[in-house]
């Protein structure tokens, strides 16, 4: 599983012009599976995803489509987790 860590790089108005996009990229790779959850960082200075992918040149190439990055308004950080333990009703991430 990957976590990516989205930082945004402009002010949050500039961000708010393609949140729509970004809203409607986030849907089709959840609709894909790809993405697991998302949301934003309090305070507002960016935002998270958890991601699953076969490999980080994978997740990359998806992150490549987003709205955000396709218009330079933020930076991209991504960790790859071995999932080794979970909550109750959380056990699929152990697969991941």
């Amino acid at each position: 599983m990957f976590v990516v860590n989205i930082t945004y790089t402009v002010a949050v108005e500039e961000i708010d012009a393609h949140l729509p996009a970004h809203t409607r990229f986030l849907q089709q790779y959840y609709q894909q599976g790809v993405f697991l959850a998302s949301g934003r960082k309090v305070p507002r200075t960016g935002g998270m995803i958890f991601a699953t992918a076969k490999n980080q040149t994978e997740v990359e190439a998806i992150l490549h489509n987003d709205p955000f990055y396709l218009a330079g308004l933020a930076n991209y950080e991504i960790t790859e987790i071995e999932v080794s333990k979970t909550a109750s009703g959380l056990s699929q991430l152990l697969t991941l």
